[in-house]
């Protein structure tokens, strides 16, 4: 059991390691700038909490 435990840590490790990797390649470096124009047309980007606070307490 401690065999399998070890090399689950081992996977998730690698998996953050390659993810954080990916996310520098695809917004730091503008490896596909479709991406970047994905997330600014879905609204990723922008902090809009404040807004939709905003909207509710005027109701």
């Amino acid at each position: 059991m401690k065999k399998i435990e070890r090399l689950l840590i081992k996977l998730i490790i690698v998996q953050f390691i390659f993810l954080l990797v990916t996310q520098f390649f695809f917004h730091q470096l503008d490896l596909l700038p479709e991406v970047k124009e994905l997330a600014k047309y879905e609204g990723v980007n922008e902090n809009t909490f404040t807004d939709i606070l905003q909207t509710i307490k005027e109701k």
